[in-house]
């Protein structure tokens, strides 16, 4: 889970760019951190450079594929 410390350097947000969910390797849209909806696990990418790969975690059957959707953007 994303943590943060000042609360007045974040803003909420209901933009749909939120919404959309993302391939592994896919070109990232948006500079931020992004969560893995199938584990949660968190990681960093940077505008016009891939998402994190298919073989960046692994997951459990249950957990479903990859799929990256934006957290925090900066």
């Amino acid at each position: 889970m994303i943590s943060y410390k000042y609360s007045q350097y974040l803003s909420k947000s209901n933009d749909k760019m939120f919404d959309e969910l993302y391939e592994p390797g896919q070109s990232t849209p948006h500079s931020g951190i992004y969560r893995c909806e199938g584990c949660g696990k968190e990681a960093t990418s940077v505008l016009t450079h891939p998402l994190p790969p298919q073989n960046h975690h692994v997951h459990t059957p249950s957990q479903g594929q990859i799929r990256w959707r934006l957290a925090v953007w900066g």
